[in-house]
């Protein structure tokens, strides 16, 4: 069965010359030439992978991006732009998108990034599945994370997690106690070099302090290796 993408951008041109190559590369293709037609379409189709324009009419990508997360629609988002700009890049990854690309591009590298953005979803997918197989949830301290439902509770309180946020932190559960580098995470969360910048890694963390660390003085859970990286481990006397 072929994998649906949707490609909403208001050049056309554009959606013309990424329909015709991701056809050719054995994909469904849907398109959209507003954010709002976007959303419609998200919500009513079962799609794959979204290639979202940031600038577009009506709603912009990352209202379009920021929406869909809210409504717990985890599909993949390629977000396109002619910025390039470091805020942007982190404002669409914090928000939701999985991977990010600067216009001009070549329709090669496009159709690589999808396929690489499925083949990260899929892995992580089968992962949660086995993870929620073995124990339905994982349970470190007050925290519950629930894979399948990419839910995560502290102290049976539902933490409003990003996508991105959620994946950290799973990704750091299921490897409980293990020094991971900034670019072990970069690598395995976001599957982006990011031109070997890891700040957006510690910019996530620093949001998951805020959400899970707030009865504590100082880090209980998510601890900083100094000259390392971070880990995730039981807080003391839990």
């Amino acid at each position: 069965m072929k994998n649906r993408v949707l490609v909403v951008d208001d050049e056309q041109s554009i959606v013309t010359l990424l329909q015709y190559n991701l056809e050719q590369a054995g994909f469904d293709v849907l398109t959209a030439m507003d954010g709002e037609a976007g959303i419609q379409i998200a919500e009513s189709q079962s799609l794959d992978i979204i290639v979202l324009d940031l600038m577009l009419p009506k709603m912009d990508g990352m209202e379009v991006c920021k929406q869909l997360r809210q409504k717990r629609i985890m599909t993949p988002i390629l977000m396109l732009t002619a910025k390039d700009d470091e805020f942007d890049k982190i404002l669409g990854l914090e928000l939701g998108a999985d991977d990010y690309m600067v216009k001009p591009f070549s329709p090669r590298e496009v159709i690589a990034r999808v396929k690489a953005i499925l083949r990260r979803t899929q892995i992580q997918a089968e992962a949660a599945q086995v993870s929620g197989e073995e124990t339905g949830q994982l349970q470190i301290g007050n925290l519950k994370i629930n894979p399948e439902k990419y839910e995560a509770y502290f102290n049976d309180n539902l933490l409003e997690l990003t996508l991105k946020e959620f994946e950290l932190l799973l990704y750091l559960a299921q490897n409980k106690g293990r020094v991971l580098t900034r670019d072990q995470l970069l690598s395995a969360v976001w599957n982006y070099d990011f031109a070997g910048d890891t700040r957006i890694v510690d910019v996530h963390i620093s949001h998951l302090r805020e959400k899970v660390e707030v009865e504590t003085k100082k880090p209980a859970y998510i601890k900083t290796i100094r000259g390392l990286g971070y880990k995730l481990e039981e807080p003391k006397g839990e």
